[in-house]
């Protein structure tokens, strides 16, 4: 399944470079970090005017074993597809600041 590439993957954030609210786009990166036993995924976006990046959290402080190893596998290889559908879905962005662009 093919998702658009520009709409789902803009929010609004202020940035730390700019030092204002601004559009970031989806990298349709991730990014993993162990710390000990846990683990991070972050979904990266970069500021469409100066390239600082922004880390939208998706796991945070989990164990591996909670994470679907072909989740875990797809995190790690930086799959744009799982990337893409991240980017568009709402709940990822629900309850923290960011806000999808209109």
């Amino acid at each position: 399944m093919r998702y658009s590439t520009e709409k789902e993957c803009r929010v609004v954030h202020k940035c730390g470079h700019c030092g204002k609210k601004m559009t970031f786009i989806s990298t349709r990166r991730f990014r993993v970090n162990a710390n000990k036993n846990k683990l991070d995924v972050w979904l990266i976006y970069q500021c469409k005017k100066c390239k600082h990046t922004l880390n939208i959290p998706i796991y945070e402080r989990v164990s591996p074993q909670k994470i679907p190893k072909e989740l875990y596998e797809g995190f790690l290889a930086n799959d744009e597809e799982l990337a893409l559908r991240y980017a568009a879905d709402p709940a990822l962005f629900k309850n923290k600041n960011f806000v999808l662009e209109k």
